[in-house]
């Protein structure tokens, strides 16, 4: 059975060039979003993310008729899930995942569901979030039936299929990545299969849903752990006074060791979050992950305590100032170089944490955004890379754009704190 028109439910990071990839091989898609202000860009042919590629993709799509966007979910055959999956605020020490986005588009689209869909679940989840989905769905339909119930003969396919790529290549990394398909049965995933054979060129993987799901926390947990190495290296080379981007560099020389770079913390919506996912499952069993995520969360707040010795340090070298008189930038708010995405971001976190703590001007230098978060507004100043030069005594670099690492820092007057060591080495 073809795929005429595809139904993309969250038009974020990745529901939108997931959108225009099936819309650019001429395929009616429906993308659906809860922000009235989301749908109204994309149907004026723009887009509301930085992400390099996706703007022509778009405006071509929507002006030849393959892409709308919508607020309510349409028929369609095939129906991709693509919303958050936060934490909720629980109070634990181990966060539990937050499944009211997944539900309430699992219920917004199944009045919508007849005989012969296929529903995916693209969103990062925990284990058992897909056959949770489908039980959703089954209670909102009685009268179709789902792969629990009828395994190879339901009326409505479901499988699971993360994403697995990296922002700023999106658009790339969407057609040439091999992709994990777990259906919920042999026919949902060869369902699926054919669906993504739309556009992907890489191998599509079979497998079962709750493999699929494990596979992506998997390759986020690892990534993590190998993250938090780093981290962790570079707070006990601080300690020791042993510059750690060299050490990395000669580490490195050994032909079976890659050690990471290490930065001001893990951001973004997978690193830093899927990770808690098996946590949350296996407590007491993921021993290694649930470290590995401690050590990440407590680097913005070591790289905190580092500007506030950085700030005594200045004032002892100046002492006709005060600490009011110091002006301090943070020079990037993303959570990774190039791109606008700020969820989870250290580098905000930071931000927002200094400005509260720092009885003078904060300054914040981001090239990808045009407006600083809510949060961020009544406490900061969003300037340019010149205003910040010319009138910090402190410069926290935070995120490494181009933007950065085109600056000679040999002309910084600034004290400088480099947490991602592309001025000091």
């Amino acid at each position: 059975m073809s795929f005429e028109t595809i139904s993309v439910i969250g038009l974020g990071y990745i529901g939108l060039p997931t959108a225009a990839m099936f819309a650019s091989r001429k395929k009616k898609v429906i993308g659906v979003d809860v922000n009235q202000k989301t749908v109204d860009t994309i149907n004026r042919g723009e887009i509301h993310i930085v992400e390099p590629e996706l703007d022509i993709i778009v405006r071509s799509a929507v002006k030849e008729g393959y892409l709308k966007a919508v607020t309510i979910p349409e028929p369609a055959d095939a129906f991709l899930i693509a919303v958050p999956t936060p934490f909720k605020s629980n109070g634990s020490e181990i966060p539990e995942p937050d499944l009211g986005y997944i539900e309430k588009a699992a219920k917004a689209i199944a009045p919508v569901l007849k005989k012969g869909d296929l529903v995916i679940l693209e969103s990062t989840s925990p284990v058992g979030a897909t056959e949770q989905m489908a039980e959703w769905l089954a209670n909102s339909r009685p009268d179709l039936r789902f792969p629990q119930q009828l395994s190879e003969n339901a009326d409505v396919s479901i499988a699971h299929c993360p994403e697995r790529v990296l922002p700023g290549h999106v658009v790339r990394e969407l057609v040439q990545n091999d992709r994990v398909i777990g259906g919920m049965s042999d026919m949902c995933s060869k369902r699926a299969v054919e669906l993504y054979k739309a556009f992907v060129e890489g191998e599509c993987v079979i497998t079962n849903a709750r493999t699929a799901e494990m596979a992506k926390l998997t390759e986020n947990s690892c990534r993590d752990v190998q993250i938090a190495f780093a981290n962790e290296l570079s707070m006990v080379c601080d300690q020791l006074e042993i510059d750690v981007w060299e050490l990395i560099t000669l580490a490195n020389r050994h032909p079976r060791i890659n050690i990471l770079q290490p930065g001001p913390g893990v951001g973004g919506h997978c690193i830093a979050v899927d990770p808690w996912f098996i946590v949350s499952k296996t407590p007491g069993l993921a021993r290694l992950i649930e470290t590995a995520r401690l050590v990440n969360d407590s680097k913005p707040n070591w790289v905190i305590k580092k500007i506030q010795m950085a700030l005594a340090e200045y004032l002892l070298e100046h002492p006709d100032k005060t600490a009011k008189e110091v002006t301090v930038s943070c020079f990037g708010l993303a959570f990774k170089a190039d791109i606008d995405d700020l969820r989870e971001s250290p580098a905000l976190e930071i931000a927002r944490t200094l400005a509260e703590l720092h009885p003078g001007r904060t300054l914040v230098v981001e090239p990808n955004i045009k407006e600083l978060p809510i949060k961020l507004q009544d406490a900061v100043e969003l300037v340019s890379i010149v205003t910040a030069l010319e009138s910090s005594e402190l410069i926290v670099l935070l995120v490494d754009h181009h933007h950065f690492k085109a600056i000679d820092h040999r002309n910084i007057n600034a004290k400088v704190i480099d947490t991602r060591g592309i001025w000091n080495r």
